[in-house]
């Protein structure tokens, strides 16, 4: 967007100087269109850090980093425990070039999940550490989906209200002393947590509304056309036929409920 936002001043500046009638008219939406372009953040997020992990959920990650990159000023990137190549849960790999141990600051921290390694990662205290260590200067505190579990695990959900993905979620969050909201994204304080996977990218719009108000947000959204409109109803435990929510529920407890059970 911000290329974009550039060509549009310049397509505006273009037509305001070869524009002859109603040129106060013309003025007056240019200098609304600048208010705009120009917002100025609530706070000064410069550096937003997406934590990835073998196994991780691909959108869970690129559905942030695509939208918060829209913010101005902002530098966006993938930090891991280790710099080099990181997989997905399907084995797509992504290159990391910054380590948890490269990385001592950040404005906002974005954890996403996974499945099986996403519970791997809240027995992991170096991991954990460095999110503690993160959270104490970050202006906001994230997860996505299951990233919640890790966040969980750290302790700095305890007494909060959180969301999740639909998996055990009640049960998991429990776990972890926080509160459990059937929500796409919920904020309590600095800690804003989202839903399965698609409810990222609804939650990283929430942060750039929250930062940039409604019309940059708004800008940002047709930016990406963001518009869903799905072929059927579904998507979430209401939505979707009580059989298939049980199917697929059943379905996770196969490879689940050992990992988290013991």
């Amino acid at each position: 967007m911000k290329i974009i936002l550039c060509i549009l001043l310049l397509t505006v500046n273009f037509a305001l100087c070869n524009a002859q009638p109603n040129q106060d008219s013309l003025n007056k939406r240019h200098d609304a269109m600048m208010v705009i372009m120009t917002t100025k953040s609530k706070y000064p997020v410069k550096t937003i850090g997406i934590y990835v992990y073998d196994g991780f959920n691909m959108l869970d990650a690129v559905g942030p980093y695509q939208t918060l990159s829209e913010l101005p000023g902002a530098k966006v990137f993938f930090v891991a425990k280790q710099k080099g190549m990181t997989k997905n849960q399907s084995g797509l790999k992504i290159e990391v070039n910054k380590s948890i141990d490269d990385v001592k600051q950040l404005d906002i921290l974005v954890i996403p999940g996974g499945a099986v390694e996403s519970f791997k990662q809240t027995q992991d205290s170096a991991v954990l550490n460095w999110i503690r260590m993160i959270d104490q200067n970050s202006i906001y505190t994230t997860s996505v989906c299951t990233g919640a579990w890790i966040l969980g695990a750290t302790g700095l959900l305890k007494d909060k209200i959180v969301t999740t993905n639909w998996y055990r979620a009640e049960q998991m969050m429990h776990r972890y002393g926080a509160h459990f909201k059937q929500e796409r994204y919920v904020q309590d304080g600095k800690y804003w947590t989202s839903a399965g996977v698609t409810a990222g990218i609804d939650m990283s719009l929430a942060l750039v509304n929250d930062l940039m108000g409604e019309q940059y947000t708004q800008a940002v959204m047709l930016d990406l056309e963001y518009n869903p409109h799905p072929p059927i109803s579904g998507g979430s435990v209401a939505k979707t036929d009580p059989l298939v929510a049980d199917m697929m529920k059943e379905m996770y407890d196969i490879f689940m409920l050992p990992v988290i059970q013991k």
